[in-house]
């Protein structure tokens, strides 16, 4: 069953750091905000003193002491300014109930910051038009960050609101985009194990359809691999059946003899069955186990080396066949490979011409250089292959009509495979002579 797993859900991943920019971004908006707003807030209130000094220049002559501790705060917003009035800047003649006994700022124009008796006070100075009078206008600092602060609060309170219903929004986007995602996943685990029919990707968004087309494409290799288990099981029950059944035949051949002569000889029968089906069985488990290996990790392989290595082990049952095996002269040849895969690749092959091959001939190893390639050849003295049939003796267990010789039909299949690996390529052709075949492993440099 196929499930979405990791670390948490990719719906919660999704919802979570989308929130998280939302909020971050919208934070430093409404601190950019606060800020700004604080600043420009500031240049006003600054000028709303500025104003207010400017209304009482105008009518200071007419004011007497005024009270605006206990004036009504007509809005939310409304500030108490205090305001002092000096004749020649030294006898105080006028001021607010709410303003101190003491000048409010010490310079004649402009604006200043005072503490006065523990209070902080934002004053603007200006002298009349006369003058003979200066005019203190100021608020409490205090104040004015408590109107700023009321103001930041409102900036950021739609925030409070939009966040939860931002959420859900998200939650149910985020939800409704996934649902391809959660219906593919659905349709898979649905599905039987022999059930490898390509997915439909027609109603898929283009961010989950990259991975439909990697789903349906590992469909068709692993449809191909069990096709080709399914046919190589097929093959080796039906390759095995004939070494086995002619060694129940001579064992009762055997029983039955009435002569010791002719028990030997079908106990030696017999026994040839046995070393048969025992290489058929090397060779199954040889191509069993390269078919599950990829361009495996390599390393710098002298092909001499292990070309006189493998003749070596052969030349025994090569002898035994009158049968010569030669190693022409030529340069070392490196390639990159896997040496024991190389070394099966070249014992299939050498063993293959030995079989093919009638006695007092020889078998030819050659490496060469040609083209940036390096060649491995291996070439007999055999009846050959017919033209037609050259493209088909690489298929398992395939073996030429009127073939004479003892086999498997593995060893080319073998073969093929290891150059597969090595990203090589199998060429087989008739000698120059028109004699004998002649069987060919290209490797890049």
């Amino acid at each position: 069953m196929l499930e979405i797993r990791g670390r948490g859900s990719l719906r919660q991943r999704l919802l979570v750091l989308a929130l998280a920019t939302v909020l971050i971004v919208w934070i430093a908006t409404a601190a950019f905000t606060y800020f700004d707003a604080r600043e420009e807030f500031g240049e006003i209130l600054d000028a709303h003193l500025a104003q207010s000094a400017a209304l009482i220049v105008v009518q200071a002559h007419d004011f007497d002491e005024v009270e605006t501790d206990h004036a009504p705060l007509l809005n939310k917003y409304a500030r108490r300014v205090a305001f002092q009035v000096w004749a020649g800047g030294r006898v105080l003649r006028l001021h607010s109930a709410n303003a101190p006994e003491r000048p409010l700022s010490d310079i004649g124009h402009g604006f200043s910051d005072r503490m006065i008796n523990g209070q902080h006070w934002r004053v603007f100075s200006t002298w009349d038009d006369s003058g003979e009078n200066l005019i203190h206008v100021a608020e409490l600092t205090k104040e004015r960050d408590e109107l700023s602060g009321a103001v930041a609060v409102n900036l950021l309170k739609p925030l409070l609101f939009s966040l939860p219903l931002l959420a859900i929004l998200l939650w149910l986007s985020v939800t409704r985009s996934l649902r391809p995602l959660v219906r593919l996943t659905s349709e898979v685990a649905q599905r039987e194990p022999d059930n490898l029919a390509p997915l439909d990707a027609g109603t898929a968004p283009r961010e989950v359809a990259p991975l439909i087309d990697r789903l349906n494409k590992l469909f068709v290799r692993i449809d191909a691999s069990l096709q080709k288990e399914r046919r190589f099981t097929a093959d080796a029950a039906h390759e095995l059946r004939t070494p086995v059944a002619g060694i129940k035949a001579q064992a009762q051949v055997a029983r039955a003899a009435s002569t010791d002569a002719e028990r030997t000889r079908a106990l030696d029968n017999a026994i040839l069955g046995c070393d048969r089906a025992a290489h058929l069985i090397d060779q199954l488990l040889t191509l069993a186990r390269i078919d599950t290996l990829g361009e495996e990790a390599t390393e710098p392989c002298q092909l001499r080396v292990i070309a006189a290595e493998v003749i070596s082990s052969i030349a025994p049952t090569a002898l035994s066949q009158s049968v010569r095996l030669e190693l022409t002269e030529g340069m070392e040849a490196a390639v990159n490979g896997n040496p024991v895969l190389l070394r099966i690749l070249l014992r299939n092959l050498i063993d293959n011409a030995v079989r093919h091959t009638p006695p007092d001939t020889s078998v030819r190893v050659e490496i060469t250089r040609a083209h940036g390639q390096t060649l491995l050849s291996v070439c007999d003295n055999g009846p050959g292959i017919p033209e037609m049939e050259l493209d088909k003796v690489a298929e398992r267990f395939y073996r030429p009509l009127g073939t004479n010789a003892s086999g498997s039909g593995l060893g080319l299949s073998i073969v093929k495979r290891i150059a597969e690996i090595h990203s090589s390529s199998l060429q087989l052709a008739r000698n120059e002579d028109g004699n004998g075949l002649c069987v060919t492993v290209a490797f890049k440099s």
